[in-house]
């Protein structure tokens, strides 16, 4: 991944060290900087590049979406002109002025200047995009639920848990219709239980029966046993299952 783009980095982390490492940033309007204050999220992209042995040239466009439902950009010229040619950051708010100061470093910049302007350069695709990363996750797909015995399925749930409030009989005798079922991990996590490390898994156990309806089965799996031993535990819902490994976390 190149080290100047960092996909997982926070936006005040990403104007900090963007910012910190540029030579000319107290170069920027004092409007542009106070902006960048009420920036939300950002995205950055390599607009152009050129190296070549002993020449290091790239320009980096970051789009930043703010408070007011604005969108600002920068563009970060860097170039190995360092001392044993290290990286050199300057930061500009247009990018003709990113393109003139191009133009002036040693051995200049070759082919940027054809590229200035160049089409795919859209602030409105950008703020779209930020928008996006900003707005509610999509809902999660429904269950995609699988023929394979899962009456039988439902039956070995039922069986292998040990606790005293598991689903009664007439749960299994709804569960017999069951001829699809799908499987999924809702929680998993460590947690230190008397003085020991013990592990807590939720799954739920959706079931599709004959009738056209769905149930489901929540089954919680831990090793918080005094003897460190695994065990399954298994309810009709999932607040019961989740009440149960909290309170097993508590013992101490």
């Amino acid at each position: 991944m190149n080290d100047l783009i960092d996909p997982y980095e926070t936006t005040g982390a990403h104007l900090a060290r963007l910012l910190g490492r540029a030579l000319n940033s107290f170069d920027l309007p004092d409007a542009t900087v106070e902006s960048l204050d009420s920036a939300l999220a950002h995205v950055s992209s390599l607009h152009f590049s050129h190296h070549t042995t002993g020449l290091h040239r790239s320009l980096y466009r970051h789009a930043y979406l703010l408070r007011d439902g604005g969108a600002l950009t920068l563009w970060e010229l860097v170039h190995s002109t360092g001392r044993d040619g290290a990286d050199q950051h300057e930061l500009y708010t247009e990018e003709s002025e990113a393109g003139l100061a191009a133009s002036r470093l040693p051995e200049g910049f070759p082919g940027f200047a054809d590229g200035i302007g160049a089409p795919g350069l859209d602030l409105d695709a950008d703020l779209e995009l930020l928008t996006s990363l900003m707005g509610p996750p999509p809902p999660p797909l429904p269950p995609v639920y699988v023929l394979d015995d899962s009456a039988d399925h439902a039956r070995r749930v039922l069986r292998r848990a040990e606790n005293e409030d598991r689903p009664g009989d007439a749960a299994a005798r709804r569960l017999r219709s069951a001829f699809a079922h799908h499987i999924t991990q809702v929680f998993g996590r460590q947690y230190r239980v008397s003085g020991k490390d013990a592990g807590f898994t939720l799954y739920e156990h959706a079931f599709l029966l004959l009738d056209g309806t769905e149930t489901s089965l929540w089954e919680v799996e831990h090793t918080a046993t005094p003897d460190g031993r695994h065990m399954c535990e298994v309810y009709e819902d999932e607040r019961a299952a989740r009440e149960s490994m909290e309170l097993r976390t508590r013992v101490r």
